[in-house]
């Protein structure tokens, strides 16, 4: 089970924030996004941004849960993806390489915008594809 709304405020901020960080040429934003990604992937209780969207956004709007059949383990995977994304897009800045990172980070926000207008999840494609070839793989050695 999933909440679409969680996943769509975890979109927003993190394209919000790399747009700023941008906009305004800072890379360690980059970085954080990044770590906060990662974080929340590794271990849901240091998710920020769904946390905040949980115990802060979502109880003071008033906002129902909206819970959908889905497998969190796909999207997991796609925040996993983003956040090595910009961690790497980080190792540029840090290693004299801006231009790369910053595409790196425009290919995080475009699929993350991707996601938001269109729901179509590049990464959950990807972990889905990954499963139905080790899947295949597994059968193939029987």
């Amino acid at each position: 089970m999933i909440d679409p709304n969680v996943l769509r405020f975890n979109q927003i901020s993190l394209v919000s924030l790399v747009v700023i960080a941008a906009l305004f040429n800072q890379p360690v934003l980059v970085a954080i996004v990044g770590v906060v990604l990662l974080a929340g992937s590794l271990n849901s209780r240091l998710a920020v941004f769904k946390n905040l969207y949980v115990h802060v956004v979502r109880p003071a709007l008033r906002l129902p849960v909206n819970r959908l059949e889905d497998d969190p383990r796909a999207h997991n995977f796609a925040q996993t993806l983003g956040g090595v994304f910009l961690l790497l897009a980080t190792v540029a800045f840090v290693a004299g390489a801006p231009v790369i990172g910053w595409v790196l980070a425009a290919i995080v926000v475009t699929l993350a915008l991707l996601n938001l207008t269109t729901r179509f999840c590049v990464g959950c494609f990807l972990y889905f594809q990954l499963r139905l070839l080790q899947h295949r793989f597994n059968a193939a050695r029987v």
